[in-house]
């Protein structure tokens, strides 16, 4: 059985992005004092006594909003109000209940969920309580006074919370689903692709640059098979950073990346590969994570019989450092080689938990060792004893050798494309330890 959804909402600027943070127990979400800052779903897993469940924070909703932003916010905070089990309406004592307060619990009455109204930034209940007594007249159940940032009251609250869930949901197990995170500059079409994938408008899709800010989680199936997609925030120049929230997005992207099974690298085929675009993949390349770059708008090249060869060689040239990267080029917007998308994603993910024998490993070693002699530096030799892969994701080898100073980095990629050529080892980095052992004396 899936984890329950619990669903944060209110109008902005109450603190639900502050009590999303406390209660996951690491910064998620963006918190900022600009009404819409937190412009997307945000999800993340919580453990309360032993019950699991996926908390959502929303983007403020505007009820009467005609902004562009705002009112995309308000169809996104819908949407989770539509996917929630239980639905925590918050709203703010220090500015007491509002008109939008009410239009906002209408919109929740609607919906026919359990909600459980949180009165937030109480932070003295001797002071406030009487305070918290009018938000009785909202209509829709007891009010429970809490504060996000000093940690009060959290506990009556997720015990309501709890209440409330389907039966069967306590001690959930570990997600297993793969992971998939989708990086690149802005506006290379990260949210159109996952849209696209989804067959939902599922994350924000605007001409307007970085209008991603967070991570999103989106499970999307495909032939039988469920995968969870990470849409991050697109990453600019640090000389265009003007806002703070685009230092929290390049932070985020590498949480992300963290996270994440494998990374589709997207790329605007209409601009080229870019030293930006390096800089985003090294993000990915450094963690050993396994890659595609995907190369998007495709449809609006002109194109002649050398166009894909002339593309490759650019993105190998510039992304020299991960030769071994899977590329696809494929169109967001016309669904152009999608399913090879995923065919592609499958085989990154085996060959970055590919294992391989230890008698194989050195059989190969001894046989390109063979083929061409180790380096020597001043008369000496080196070497090499002994090879094993030590653990998978990347795939990551120990190499005994009798002088580490001799093992230069040149050779280690001979041996990487030799071991290569026998597994192949698509889409994935290989990490190399290299270890002395003084040889034994006879």
């Amino acid at each position: 059985m899936s984890k329950p959804i619990v669903a944060i909402v209110g109008r902005p600027n109450v603190g639900k992005s502050t009590l999303f943070n406390t209660l996951a127990g690491e910064r998620i979400s963006i918190v900022k004092d600009t009404p819409g800052v937190t412009r997307d779903r945000i999800y993340a897993d919580v453990t309360w006594l032993n019950y699991n469940f996926t908390l959502i924070d929303t983007g403020g909703i505007e009820p009467d909003s005609s902004d562009i932003i705002l009112s995309q916010m308000r169809e996104q905070a819908q949407i989770a109000i539509d996917t929630a089990d239980v639905i925590i309406f918050l709203t703010d004592v220090h500015q007491g209940l509002q008109d939008s307060d009410s239009k906002v619990a209408d919109m929740l009455r609607r919906s026919h969920k359990p909600v459980v109204l949180v009165v937030n930034k109480v932070d003295s209940f001797e002071k406030y309580m009487a305070d918290v007594y009018e938000f009785y007249n909202l209509g829709i159940g007891e009010p429970f006074p809490v504060s996000a940032s000093s940690m009060l009251g959290l506990g009556d609250m997720l015990d309501e919370v709890i209440k409330h869930f389907p039966d069967g949901t306590a001690e959930e197990e570990e997600d297993e689903t793969p992971k998939v995170a989708i990086i690149g500059k802005p506006n290379v079409g990260k949210s159109s692709l996952i849209n696209k994938l989804a067959q939902e408008d599922r994350v924000i899709v605007s001409d307007i640059a970085g209008t991603t800010r967070d991570a999103i989680d989106t499970k999307i199936k495909f032939n039988g098979k469920e995968y969870t997609f990470i849409d991050t925030a697109g990453l600019r120049r640090k000389n265009k950073i003007k806002e703070e929230i685009e230092r929290y997005s390049i932070i985020r992207a590498v949480t992300a990346v963290e996270r994440a099974d494998v990374v589709i690298i997207v790329i605007d085929a209409t601009e080229g590969v870019t030293e930006q675009d390096a800089k985003i993949a090294g993000i990915a390349h450094d963690r050993g994570k396994g890659i595609i770059i995907a190369v998007n708008k495709w449809d609006a090249i002109e194109k002649n019989n050398d166009t894909v060869k002339e593309h490759t060689n650019k993105i190998r040239q510039i992304l020299s450092f991960m030769p071994y990267a899977e590329i696809l080029f494929i169109s967001a917007k016309s669904g152009q080689r999608l399913p090879k998308l995923f065919e592609m994603i499958d085989i990154v993910i085996e060959n970055n938990s590919l294992r391989v024998a230890t008698g194989v490993l050195n059989e190969i070693v001894a046989e390109a060792v063979a083929m061409q002699q180790p380096p020597t530096d001043k008369g000496k030799r080196l070497k090499i004893y002994y090879i094993t892969q030590a653990a998978v994701k990347p795939p990551t080898f120990v190499i005994f050798v009798n002088d580490k100073e001799l093992m230069h980095f040149s050779y280690t990629r001979y041996l990487e494309n030799r071991i290569r050529d026998t597994f192949g080892f698509r889409g994935t980095a290989l990490k190399f330890i290299i270890r002395e052992r003084k040889e034994e004396k006879k």
